[in-house]
């Protein structure tokens, strides 16, 4: 009898350990895994009172931000989008992309479409104070959600610039 607790709650631990990028009263926005096994999370609470970015292991979520869920948070992000259809004759594509800042480090996520090549990409790009950039690549078969539906929310809206 023992023996079948002991199963059954360590079935439970991955499924609690899991369960921090997603809170019972939250939505992922957009997620996906990297290539180096780590988990990013875009989540918001379901009556829009907050969104907040959570990476790490799929053990252990290693950062927050921000790191309060309040109302102000949607404040603390900008997303930008590029649309542009009529196929590969036209050069379509679909460019996302939300940045924040933390420490002096510029996180943006992204998620790409070319039409020229038909290629998808995600990840997050960091930037540190001297302008020294690092991709973390995402594994676009596990995406789920789109930052798309930042349109409809309170995070802070720039022009693309094309």
């Amino acid at each position: 009898m023992i023996k079948k607790h002991v199963f059954f709650f360590s079935l439970l631990i991955p499924m609690f350990s899991w369960a921090q990028y997603l809170l019972p009263n939250e939505e992922t926005v957009f997620s996906f895994q990297t290539k180096n096994g780590k988990t990013m999370s875009l989540v918001k609470d379901k009556k829009n009172e907050y969104i907040q970015y959570r990476f790490g292991s799929k053990d252990r979520v290693e950062m927050e931000f921000p790191a309060t869920r309040t109302q102000e948070s949607w404040k603390q992000f900008t997303y930008s989008s590029y649309h542009r259809g009529g196929g590969k004759q036209n050069a379509g594509m679909d460019l996302n992309y939300l940045t924040f800042t933390k420490n002096n480090y510029k996180y943006q996520l992204f998620r790409t479409y070319s039409a020229e090549d038909e290629s998808f990409s995600t990840g997050i790009t960091v930037t540190d104070s001297k302008g020294k950039e690092t991709d973390i690549t995402g594994i676009y078969k596990t995406v789920k959600g789109c930052m798309c539906s930042l349109d409809d929310t309170e995070v802070q809206k720039e022009d693309f610039g094309l």
